[in-house]
């Protein structure tokens, strides 16, 4: 249960100063996407796909491919909760300067949010390592099919990267499409760990950050750099920092304001406090 004053607090944090939001995992949370710091999942062992072995270790990608071709369907099938529908609504009803998220889902996107940035890009697209072409993930999962007619896609659970779990014996032979153009790596065009954001997106958002009064964090631990030094720059110019969040955060210290809510549940009711109902028909 969410008390009154907690949201009270935000609105008027929040009221009437421009806003530049940043969004983690726990956002997506309640659409059935799990994260990995949030209170049910920080206790499980999980390594991320690092970004050297992808590139450098053709047994590695293929493993990636074979559990992402697994985890697409189902991936790609999620629908915005009403912490998107909520922040949407925000930036239509107030000064927002841009929508920055860590997150690899477009959900944003699909609830109506127009002003967002993909810090980390989305698994929806898949890029050449070699000529840079691109592709839909959905005509690349297509190709997948047609090199490996044996492999089930039936919805297996689902792993933080939008993949799934399988077995060593059901990766042993995966077949991995190449580039229809130069016959080149194909990888999803997100951030893996150990990549780094391109700058220019850095320099997007740390725009929309400057342009803005208070940075809302939402959903996220900070725990990685990528995150958290968009709290460390709005310490260096003094742009106060709310974190709504479940758990711990690496910023709970420099915070001005910190509430432990759902943001499911907060956001449609920040929302509601700034004046508006929040429709989550799209």
């Amino acid at each position: 249960m969410i008390d009154d004053a907690s949201v009270a607090a935000l609105a008027a944090l929040v009221r009437g100063r421009p806003l530049c939001v940043l969004t983690g995992a726990g956002v997506s949370t309640a659409s059935g996407i799990p994260d990995y710091r949030g209170p049910l999942t920080r206790q499980k062992a999980r390594n991320p796909i690092q970004h050297r072995a992808f590139v450098d270790d053709p047994a590695t990608r293929a493993r990636y491919w074979a559990r992402s071709f697994r985890g697409w369907p189902r991936f790609r099938a999620f629908s915005p909760n009403a912490s998107h529908h909520a922040l949407a609504r925000l930036e239509a009803l107030h000064p927002v300067t841009g929508l920055i998220t860590q997150n690899v889902d477009r959900l944003h996107q699909k609830a109506g949010a127009a002003r967002v940035l993909d810090l980390h890009g989305a698994l929806e697209d898949v890029r050449c390592l070699g000529c840079g072409a691109h592709e839909t993930r959905d005509a690349f999962q297509t190709r997948l099919a047609a090199l490996n007619p044996a492999l089930s896609i039936e919805a297996p659970a689902l792993a933080p990267d939008g993949d799934a779990e399988l077995s060593d014996a059901a990766v042993r032979g995966f077949a991995v499409a190449a580039c229809e153009a130069c016959g080149g790596v194909m990888k999803p065009d997100v951030v893996f760990f150990g990549d780094n954001v391109p700058r220019e997106r850095v320099a997007q958002a740390y725009a929309w950050l400057d342009a803005a009064e208070v940075l809302l964090v939402v959903g996220s631990s900070l725990a990685i750099f990528s995150g958290y030094r968009f709290v460390l720059r709005a310490r260096e110019r003094g742009i106060a920092v709310a974190l709504v969040n479940l758990g711990e955060s690496r910023a709970d210290a420099e915070v001005a304001l910190r509430v432990e809510a759902p943001s499911e549940v907060l956001l449609p009711r920040l929302v509601e406090a700034l004046g508006a109902r929040v429709t989550q028909a799209r």
